[in-house]
């Protein structure tokens, strides 16, 4: 098999999962668990505490790897063994789609970013930090934690949860705090941790995946019949939160004007994933974009044989303007200037600087923390 027909390698997301003690981040998890849409989810719980994963205590179970049905696995570890479990939960035989690590509720959660950012495993690929706030109980948890300021500032998405019980000035108090932090990362409202897992991670694509439509399980029906009983009607639905834009062009995109477009990305613009084709700037391959907040990174990949040679980008953000993000898209596409072949070529390979700064090399540190949605996480 040539490298034209041999399949992209992916790399597995690996997605924070942050908040104060009681803000709703393991009902979060058990949502995504029971709404996978065929994933199959590897967890990490990195706490030492008493925590209820679908009535299933990992407390005390450091070290170990338990089976939490479907083919999800979680790990009760200690933070410095971090890297050891990531090694075998992103082994080829544990076939997961996507990692998520839960935070321990007093947990720093950007030195789980920093670890994932200088790991050496090439599976993985940074999945976002996704902060969860109570935001009935936000002005007492910041008067308890005021340490929270600082978790805002560096989160890629902020849930706020248990918005049944918050009023419109304390959901406001929330999102002015992570204005004021300097953050452009997106604010989505949520009940009960209800948000649409299409949010964190992609629907499988494995062919022997599960049906995504499917027969509603006994468990489906009780979760619309409770929220039925709590008063969450259409409009509530989860994919009223955030907004998605597909974009798709035939035509090459300009390397210059896209990384413009990605270096200045607007606030609230939390995922960008896909395929652009830079035509004269890399013909042999199609780039594997990766944008979570401010974190992106390139990967080039062969075009399979007789494969199209198109640029297929998904937007997913929360108060996006659809509309003039696609004008910005399409403004970004190779505008075919005529001149000398080798003149060409090289106006060519040096538009390509900026998209090659964040493709992954081998010993990268940290690499692909763009501009535009907080600061750096690093020291």
């Amino acid at each position: 098999m040539n490298a034209s027909s041999q399949p992209r390698s992916r790399q597995i997301p690996v997605i924070v999962l942050a908040g104060f003690l009681g803000s709703g981040k393991t009902t979060l998890l058990n949502h995504l668990l029971r709404h996978r849409a065929g994933n199959r989810i590897g967890v990490v719980v990195n706490d030492f505490g008493s925590i209820e994963i679908d009535a299933m205590t990992v407390s005390g179970q450091v070290g170990s790897t338990v089976s939490l049905g479907g083919g999800c696995l979680c790990c009760a570890v200690d933070v410095s063994e971090l890297d050891t479990y990531l090694e075998t939960l992103t082994r080829p035989a544990a076939r997961l789609d996507v990692i998520v690590i839960e935070a321990s509720g007093l947990a720093e959660p950007q030195e789980l970013v920093r670890m994932l950012l200088a790991s050496d495993n090439p599976h993985i690929v940074y999945g976002g930090l996704v902060e969860v706030v109570d935001a009935a109980e936000f002005t007492a948890t910041r008067a308890r934690h005021p340490e929270i300021d600082r978790h805002l500032a560096v989160a890629d998405l902020v849930v706020l949860n248990k918005t049944d019980r918050a009023g419109d000035e304390e959901q406001a108090s929330v999102r002015e705090a992570v204005a004021a932090a300097g953050n452009a990362a997106a604010v989505i409202p949520a009940a009960y941790g209800r948000i649409d897992p299409e949010l964190l991670f992609d629907p499988a694509l494995r062919p022997d995946a599960e049906e995504k439509a499917r027969q509603l399980t006994f468990e489906d029906l009780y979760l619309e019949e409770r929220a039925a009983q709590a008063g969450q009607e259409h409009r509530d639905h989860l994919h009223t939160a955030y907004e998605s834009l597909d974009f798709t062009s035939d035509i090459p995109m300009d390397p210059r004007r896209l990384m413009e477009f990605l270096d200045s990305r607007p606030e609230g613009l939390y995922r960008i994933k896909g395929y652009v084709d830079f035509g004269a700037g890399d013909a042999d391959n199609a780039y594997a974009v990766h944008a979570v907040g401010r974190f992106l990174r390139f990967a080039p990949q062969p075009w399979a044989r007789g494969e199209p040679r198109l640029t297929r980008l998904v937007l997913i953000g929360s108060g996006i303007d659809a509309q003039a993000l696609r004008k910005e898209l399409e403004r970004s596409r190779a505008a075919g200037e005529p001149g000398p072949e080798t003149a060409q070529d090289a106006a060519h390979e040096r538009s390509m600087w900026g998209v090659l700064r964040y493709v992954q090399q081998p010993g990268d540190d940290a690499q692909g923390l763009s501009g535009g949605s907080g600061p750096d996480p690093r020291p």
